[in-house]
């Protein structure tokens, strides 16, 4: 190991090390007070709820915990969208869980609380998957509700789902354990099977005040829609529970008795471990984006015994793809190259960015692996596709669209994890969340852009130079060199895994070393689901 592979380590070991003082604030929700005012109601957390149900916290992975941070300050924020949704096991039955955080603004729906939940329902119909909502929520936050209310993405969508969810056979439980009020009344209704825990748990679509507003009746809220009401008249719901563990161990008796799923049948062997240390991913791995390596290495220490079987090895260098194991399950993987590579006629071809031939041979290796049924992963470090005279009378917007037909109509499960650039086109072509995933993680090395933030603030700068030309004014070198590092700070915090995370272009910034975990649920999930149609690229140009 050389200086240079210390150097890497130490930074890339600092990043995870944010990652992980990041996630330690994201756990506490809306902070401590809240957290104590919240249990002196005799209710458990959100997350201790979770922990409580699953078989094994340990055997989780947790979905957008990102969501919404740096958004809403004018409103307090909203750590982690005010609902925490983890992918785990009850009763030894994967499913997806979704639990409202009512230490933030009690549990009220955010637009970003609004978008992750519908990612879960997502996920849970993508993959056939079991999902079980925890509720406790003070529905729609009014100051908000233009932005959650009424569009095609926004809160009435998740009762659609649940109606879309049942008639395709998907299991959905839902637990009472707060506040369910106005149209959120309609969540638990619509599923499956409903708890609701006695005297803290609630349904109705007006509280008390509002019915007194509205039609001048008095009543209190435990009459007006608490569990005895709800159990012993209304019949609402289906099963009382004393308190929060009582309603949770219901759910895990009523998950012990469900049936087996049909399966996918998507390959698995007895899984085993890279021969390769994992742990050298933070040697390998540049600290410069900008800076070359060989994505072979990376992948020896994701695979199950670091064995990769190259396709097409010596033909479009700038693009990997070959066959492997990550925990049992044979999958194709289409990962970025980012060393300089040589072609057979001599030529220099940059890593990380696309050529004809790089994009024609992962078009091809898509089709094998629709062909032959075997879930695709993405390893993305990408600048884009090569430009200039030469690319173009080559056809790379040619070869670039077969590519990307490819990936927008392969019908086996693909996984992508952004380990570095994510730029522009090739976000796209290395099947970034706008090519459906069933999931999308990111290394906390990733940015996710159209372009650097270098390259970025120099096309902005030369805009807004041109732009005062034309008011007839002159900057200095000085002037110059602070519009452009103002330009390049703005562009750099947008570049951030975390501004994608909270916003949830991804599903999570994780641990390199729990990318195998992730891929191997994932396609777990995924198996819940036969393929429903055949793989067809339609029109392409050849």
């Amino acid at each position: 190991m050389d200086i240079n592979f210390n150097k890497n380590e130490d930074h890339n070991k600092l990043l995870l090390s944010d990652l992980k003082r990041r996630l330690g604030i994201v756990a506490k929700g809306g902070g401590e007070k809240r957290i104590a005012k919240h249990k002196a109601k005799g209710k458990m957390t959100a997350r201790e709820r979770i922990d409580f149900l699953v078989d094994n916290p340990k055997d989780c992975i947790e979905i957008a915990a990102f969501a919404g941070e740096g958004m809403y300050a004018e409103h307090g924020g909203c750590p982690s969208g005010g609902v925490v949704i983890k992918i785990g096991y009850v009763s030894k039955k994967q499913c997806i869980i979704v639990a409202n955080d009512a230490t933030v603004k009690a549990g009220a729906w955010f637009p970003i609380t609004g978008k992750k939940n519908l990612r879960a329902q997502e996920i849970a119909i993508e993959n056939n998957l079991p999902i079980i909502y925890l509720v406790d929520s003070a529905g729609v936050y009014l100051p908000m509700q233009d932005e959650i209310f009424p569009d095609k993405e926004h809160f009435g969508r998740i009762f659609r789902n649940n109606a879309v969810m049942s008639s395709i056979g998907i299991t959905q439980i839902a637990a009472v354990m707060g506040s369910c009020v106005a149209g959120g009344a309609y969540l638990p209704i619509m599923s499956d099977e409903a708890l609701i825990v006695d005297k803290t748990g609630s349904i109705f679509l007006a509280g008390s005040y509002l019915v007194k507003a509205a039609i001048g009746e008095s009543i209190d809220n435990e009459t007006l829609g608490g569990a005895t009401t709800h159990c012993e008249i209304s019949g609402v719901t289906d099963y009382k529970a004393l308190d929060d563990k009582d309603a949770l161990t219901k759910i895990k008796g009523i998950f012990d008795k469900i049936g087996d799923y049909d399966k996918a049948g998507y390959n698995r062997s007895e899984p085993s471990l890279p021969s390769e240390n994992i742990d050298d991913i933070f040697g390998i791995l540049p600290r410069s984006r900008a800076d070359q390596y060989d994505m072979r290495e990376i992948i020896k220490r994701i695979v199950d015994d670091s064995a990769f079987e190259e396709y097409k090895e010596g033909y479009g260098k700038t693009i990997l793809t070959g066959y492997a194991r990550i925990d049992g399950w044979a999958v194709g993987i289409v990962a970025n190259q980012r060393k300089l590579v040589k072609t057979k006629k001599g030529e220099m071809q940059f890593g990380g960015v696309i050529y004809s031939d790089s994009a024609d041979k992962a078009t091809r290796f898509i089709a094998n692996c629709n062909q032959k049924k075997i879930p695709l992963v993405f390893l993305q470090d990408v600048t884009g596709f090569m430009v200039g005279s030469k690319s173009e009378h080559g056809g790379i917007i040619k070869d670039g669209a077969k590519m990307v037909n490819a990936v927008s109509n392969s019908v086996v499960p693909k996984f992508t994890i952004v380990i570095g650039n994510s730029y522009g086109a090739g976000n796209y072509a290395m099947c970034g969340k706008a090519y459906d995933p069933r999931l999308i993680a990111a290394w906390p090395s990733a940015e996710l852009a159209v372009m650097s933030g270098n390259s970025a603030a120099k096309v902005l700068l030369q805009i807004e130079k041109a732009s005062l030309k034309k008011q007839g004014k002159e900057i200095t070198e000085e002037d110059e060199k602070a519009l452009y590092d103002k330009i390049k700070a703005r562009y750099d915090e947008q570049i951030s895994p975390y501004y994608a995370a909270s916003r949830i272009w991804t599903d999570g910034i994780i641990d390199p070393r729990d990318t195998r975990k992730w891929i191997s649920m994932g396609i777990e999930a995924a198996d819940h689901k036969p393929i429903e149609k055949p793989f067809n690229l339609g029109v392409i140009q050849v």
